[in-house]
């Protein structure tokens, strides 16, 4: 479950009105982040915290110590003219159990903030991938791959990155509210002349703020430029390198790269003029102490030690006022990574489910279509009142032109979306109907593009489940991969390098082909998945597919153009603009569908060698 999300300006706001966030809602939104976590990790905050508070108190003591020694111990040796041993001994130990309990507060404090800082990165980043896997495909559609890596790696870093600086924070306002009332209880005068300096450190805050939040804004929005960018090219290399677009692809990534570089020097620059300014009040504050103690010494209205403890309490107050501005500093990044990724973790559209569970009672499943619609949001139909039917264990064949409506067919099949409206079932069970995985140990889809990893060939068929190797060599022969696996330096063994570039396109469909057998799926979807297998070897591989005489085998539903894959077919469903135009068998619709004839004569004029070769 995701941990309560704080009021958040949606992702969609920021980008839209970067410019109009305010150093106050930067302040209130990023306390609120920083709520998340307290109540996501309580335990090693509190931890964290206590490391934090012994090392502010232990700090402050420094300063009791140092005032002690001066009047106690240096002035008398000034008078005296000797130094006594037990008063050195006594500095000695004063300070060393100091330094001793300090270094263990830091150790507390420094653990158990990157503990909690790199649990929260984790737990968000898990809970942004189950969420991926959660959201549609619709929703995936409108989001570049580029973004959602961002989203995930980028923009949670950038969300926690406020916990590192955050118990040294909170330990360290403690530290200087003990210094302060110290102060106030030394030298009431001096105090208030030093503490000037807390108005001009929050005015300074509060301009860096409302400076810094539409730059971190902005430089969010363009890292997740940069990926999308770079992901595209890599992806599509093949494309750029092939057609000579090198030079243009390495401009594009140039300009989006060039853009986050001068948004973050932006940003740097305005950090460059913080943090010195950060540095100097202090210090001017205790040149400010330092002139008027000298003064009220000389007139006996304070002793040396004061002086020299409110100058060291000074000293100690800066530092947690430039570790509140190291927290403060991170709110702006923090707040526009943490609204980007609840942007994704209050994403809508996930799929609904039941809790049906179709029964394993034959090899073949029935699968039904009725009525079915479909189309992108807004944009045209892609499919309109689509219906037919595969029966268990028989062979349907799906043709159509180009952009007919045949892939989005499948993706509807398999529910990676959900239609319009209309029905699919399986086994007489809405596919809508079904629990989460049980569709998938059903049904298969061999899709038209093969995706391999960069794994073996057993790790690429089995995809990470137990399956013994006897099976792995099964769903091999059948789809007629076993032959070339066996010929590979090391058989099963053997990695395939990254998307499988070391096969050729038909033994990478041969080996995605298997990959959904040796799930032995009820039902056998194929976009297209033998478009590079030769004619001989893909009417092998549905021979095999259909079982053996008298055995039925698993029902399989083909997206078809070669006419000697379609005559396999036991009935061919044609899809023209979206709709079914005709269905039956392939000679019946050779006869009576003129617009079928002409689309599966085409493909045979156009590859008369592979036609020539199936003849022989």
């Amino acid at each position: 479950m995701s941990p309560p999300q704080p009021r958040v300006v949606p992702v969609s706001r920021t980008r839209d009105r970067s410019s109009s966030v305010s150093a106050g809602s930067t302040l209130r939104d990023g306390f609120a982040v920083l709520g998340v976590a307290i109540r996501r990790e309580p335990w090693i905050f509190t931890v964290s915290t206590l490391g934090s508070l012994l090392f502010g108190a232990l700090t402050v003591a420094d300063a009791w110590v140092l005032g002690w020694s001066t009047d106690h111990v240096v002035l008398p040796a000034f008078e005296t003219g000797e130094v006594g041993w037990g008063g050195l001994v006594a500095v000695l130990a004063l300070f060393l159990g100091v330094a001793i309990l300090r270094a263990v507060g830091i150790v507390a404090r420094r653990l158990g903030a990157g503990v909690m800082q790199y649990r929260m990165q984790a737990h968000y980043r898990r809970d942004v991938t189950r969420q991926y896997l959660r959201l549609p495909m619709s929703w995936h559609q409108k989001h570049p791959t580029g973004q959602l890596l961002s989203n995930a790696n980028a923009d949670v870093e950038a969300a926690w990155a406020p916990i590192a600086p955050l118990p040294m924070a909170v330990g360290t306002v403690a530290m200087m509210v003990i210094a302060v009332l110290q102060m106030l209880l030394t030298d009431l005068v001096m105090a208030l002349v030093g503490l000037l300096v807390f108005p001009a450190v929050i005015l300074a805050n509060l301009v860096f703020q409302r400076l810094q939040s539409p730059l971190m804004t902005r430089a969010q929005a363009l890292r997740a430029e940069v990926s999308e960018v770079a992901h595209e090219s890599f992806d599509g290399a093949q494309v750029v390198k092939t057609l000579g677009r090198e030079q243009e692809e390495t401009e594009r990534f140039a300009r989006k790269a060039h853009q986050l570089r001068d948004t973050n020097i932006k940003a740097g620059h305005v950090r460059a003029f913080f943090d010195p300014a950060l540095e100097a009040l202090p210090n001017l504050g205790v040149l400010a102490v330092l002139a008027v103690g000298v003064q009220r010494v000389l007139h006996g209205q304070a002793d040396p030690g004061d002086v020299v403890t409110i100058g060291y309490l000074l000293t100690i107050v800066a530092f947690p006022i430039r570790s509140l501005g190291w927290l403060l500093g991170e709110f702006p990044r923090s707040v526009v990574g943490f609204r980007r990724v609840s942007a994704v973790l209050a994403a809508t559209g996930e799929m609904q489910y039941g809790a049906a569970a179709p029964e394993r009672g034959r090899p073949g499943a029935l699968l039904e279509v009725d009525d079915l619609a479909y189309r992108y949001d807004d944009g045209p139909p892609l499919l309109e009142g689509v219906t037919f039917d595969a029966e268990p264990g028989r062979t349907v064949a799906v043709v159509g032109a180009t952009a007919s409506g045949k892939s989005t067919l499948t993706s509807l099949l398999v529910r990676l979306v959900d239609p319009r409206d209309g029905a699919v079932r399986l086994d007489g069970t809405d596919l809508r109907a079904l629990a989460p995985g049980a569709l998938a140990a059903h049904v298969a889809l061999v899709p038209q593009q093969a995706f391999l990893f960069d794994d073996t060939v057993r790790g690429n068929v089995a995809l990470g489940a137990d399956v013994p190797d006897e099976d792995v060599w099964a769903a091999l022969r059948t789809a007629q991969a076993d032959g070339f696996v066996a010929a590979l330096p090391d058989g099963l063994d053997t990695r395939l390098g990254e998307r499988g570039t070391s096969l050729s396109g038909g033994q990478r469909q041969r080996l995605s082909l298997a990959r959904a057998l040796v799930r032995r799926p009820r039902l056998l979807i194929m976009d297209d998945a033998t478009s590079a297998v030769d004619p001989e070897v893909e009417a092998r591989i549905l021979a095999a597919l259909r079982g053996t005489p008298g055995q039925e085998g698993s029902t399989v539903l083909v997206v078809a153009y070669r006419k000697a894959t379609i005559a396999l077919a036991d009935q061919v469903v044609y899809l023209r603009d979206g709709r079914v135009a005709d269905q039956g068998t392939h000679a019946e619709l050779l006869d009576r569908s003129p617009g079928y004839a002409h689309l599966v004569n085409a493909y045979e004029v156009e590859h008369p060698d592979e036609q020539a070769e199936v003849s022989r």
